[in-house]
């Protein structure tokens, strides 16, 4: 079966290559120009190739120059519209055509933000910026937009802003001047591009605004290259952020799996409006910059983007319904070199942090089981961003851990890990096809014992199982938690003590945390009776938590404060959280655009004071990104 999510006939004919010529209007916030496609016959006597569109104005196709039939198909509400382009008859399979769409994108694309200039780190100058997992890259150009059909692709753009793309820079270059040396916000500059590696469409990307780059220090004798962009005001402490650490956990991962194959990785820091953590978009990861907190204690994030490198770049998902290979496998393996790097009991608490955060997934979605699977059969055109959660994060890498331990622990795993990436890289699997591998594997590489071991495992309560706890419950190493679940047991024990002047607790109680302890902390507190109100403001005050810049934290606390919609705690502190969010009080004025943090607080807001939610969400609504807009309107009831 296909991929439920396209209207695009791969089957019968395939994108290969597409060159993409772009004009990015500031002015009118459209880009216009075309995109050529290489294809390959897959299937005698073809008639038409049908792209996924969303929201284009389509202008025009054509074949050897020369314009040819189209036809625009009715709109589904998720899928888009399919674009069917006629074909010359004759065709047999193995033969390859060139086929090119004019058009333009729209008001209604979902894949692109335009900022105005109030809502950047700087404040004068706009800013544009692309989303395109999981399929809303169909926004941006007419595309077979699905994970099954990798392709290369080139690209020329030309903006008045500087343009990064997810591939590598062919001119003007990346060490020169800045825009080439031109009026940034003034003159036109065309930045060509090139991806030489097969990628999905979901990530092609694109970002355009005042951004400046720093490149890190060479790394040993790597010939691939790392740094970060930014815009001005925010350059150097994203540099100071990310440059310790970038190229070494980069170098650390090709002794874990194989070389890095795509020349380029760089970071960028977008504005706050981002709605993600990070995104992995090739030769290009970008990242909020929430994670720009000055004592780089969130680098984590950097290290899931680029395992995405090997595990969803590399070896891709076929749809959506096996998301899971992406993300439970990058996040095994950003744990595993916490283990490499650090120690075992930091990858123990690696998963010990994201228990909390799956604990709050199956919670959520406990009206719409199918969702707390690993493995989820979606209906054709069902939105895949419904599922969106922690699931096959944490689910999926619980599930490689137990397949670790069962096979004879780390050191006897690694070797499968790097033949099944030489042996599906460049591919987009299903499940069965990994777990087909692994069987083959291990039959081969340990006999009649290992194939014994995976027999015993309850795949299909991994698969399909629903409810809220792992098929299997696995101990992890409780050392690096013990301090902080101590204190937090005080902190429950303290509830009986109604004057706050009694208390013994002090700021330097949280001296020897680091912040991955602290969140620990405050999600340990989570899991007791909510304090009274007096003991939150006083935990709020005394550890700044209500004040800290590291988002983390700060939303960790307000998820303490708002636990019980109906306590004295939520309605204190529930117009606190939302302003938080939206930027008021603070003294930047931004926005806090990543759904980890704006979804749940608004969901939390709005049991306490449903009123408050939705006034507040409306007056700023905005500012945040299209695709949370769509979901926290769903979020909210709003229509």
């Amino acid at each position: 079966m296909g991929d439920p999510t396209t209207q695009s006939n791969y089957l019968q004919i395939a994108s290969e290559h597409v060159s993409l010529d772009w004009f990015l209007d500031f002015e009118t916030q459209i880009i216009s120009g075309s995109a050529t496609h290489h294809l390959v016959v897959k299937e005698d006597g073809v008639k038409n190739v049908v792209f996924d569109t969303s929201e284009l104005n389509l202008l025009d196709a054509k074949i050897d120059g020369k314009s040819v039939p189209f036809d625009l198909k009715d709109k589904h509400e998720v899928m888009g519209s399919a674009l069917h382009v006629s074909l010359p008859s004759g065709l047999k399979s193995g033969q390859y055509i060139d086929v090119t769409v004019d058009y333009k994108t729209t008001s209604e694309c979902l894949a692109l933000q335009w900022l105005d200039k109030e809502q950047t780190q700087g404040k004068t100058f706009p800013f544009l910026f692309s989303q395109c997992q999981p399929i809303y890259a169909r926004a941006v150009a007419p595309l077979q937009d699905s994970p099954s059909v990798k392709i290369t692709y080139s690209a020329k753009v030309t903006s008045i802003f500087p343009v990064l793309l997810s591939a590598i820079r062919q001119s003007p270059s990346t060490t020169g001047p800045v825009h080439d040396g031109k009026v940034v916000g003034k003159d036109l500059v065309t930045y060509s591009y090139h991806q030489p590696v097969p990628i999905p469409s979901y990530l092609i990307a694109i970002a355009s605004g005042n951004i400046q780059y720093q490149a890190f220090p060479k790394f040993e004798d790597k010939e691939w290259t790392c740094g970060v962009w930014a815009e001005p005001e925010l350059i150097d402490s994203a540099y100071w952020e990310f440059s310790e650490d970038t190229a070494r956990f980069l170098a650390a991962e090709e002794k874990v799996v194989i070389p890095y194959k795509f020349g380029v990785y760089d970071l960028l820091v977008l504005p706050p409006s981002f709605p993600y953590g990070g995104m992995e978009n090739a030769c290009l990861s970008f990242l909020t910059p929430t994670l720009v907190t000055g004592d780089r204690s969130l680098i984590a994030v950097v290290v899931h983007e680029l395992t995405h490198s090997w595990f969803g770049n590399g070896v891709t998902h076929a749809n959506a319904s096996h998301f899971w290979l992406n993300e439970g496998w990058t996040t095994y393996i950003e744990r595993v070199l916490q283990q490499t790097l650090r120690t075992p009991a930091h990858r123990d608490f690696s998963f010990i942090i994201g228990a909390k955060s799956l604990k709050n997934t199956l919670r959520e979605f406990e009206k719409e089981p199918k969702y707390q699977r690993l493995v989820i059969d979606f209906k054709r055109g069902e939105d895949p961003d419904t599922a969106y959660g922690r699931v096959p994060y944490e689910k999926g890498a619980n599930l490689i851990l137990h397949l670790e331990r069962k096979l004879g622990g780390l050191e006897v795993f690694l070797p499968y890990v790097k033949d099944y990436v030489r042996t599906f890289i460049g591919k987009s699997i299903t499940t069965e096809q990994w777990k087909s591998h692994l069987y083959g594997y291990w039959e081969k590489n340990g006999g009649p014992e290992k194939v014994q071991a995976l027999d015993s495992v309850d795949w299909d309560a991994w698969f399909y199982g629903e409810g809220q706890n792992l098929p299997v419950e696995l101990q992890y190493d409780t050392s690096l938690v013990e301090a902080v679940y101590a204190l937090a047991l005080q902190w429950d024990a303290s509830r009986s003590t109604s004057a706050i002047t009694q208390l013994k607790f002090g700021e330097s109680d949280l001296k020897d945390f680091d912040s991955n302890q602290i969140i620990a902390f405050i999600e340990r507190l989570q899991t007791y009776s909510p304090l009274p109100l007096t003991h939150v403001q006083h935990l709020g005050t005394l550890y700044k938590f209500t004040t800290t810049t590291n988002a983390e934290i700060r939303f960790r606390f307000y998820e303490l404060a708002l636990a019980d919609a109906k306590s004295d705690s939520a309605q204190a502190f529930a117009t606190d959280a939302v302003n938080w969010i939206v930027g008021l009080g603070s003294p930047s004025g931004l926005i806090v655009g990543r759904m980890k943090f704006c979804r749940p607080i608004f969901r939390a807001v709005f049991k306490v004071d449903q009123d408050l939610a939705v006034r507040t969400w409306e007056s700023k609504k905005n500012a945040f990104h299209p695709v949370a807009k769509r979901l926290i309107d769903k979020d909210l009831q709003v229509n």
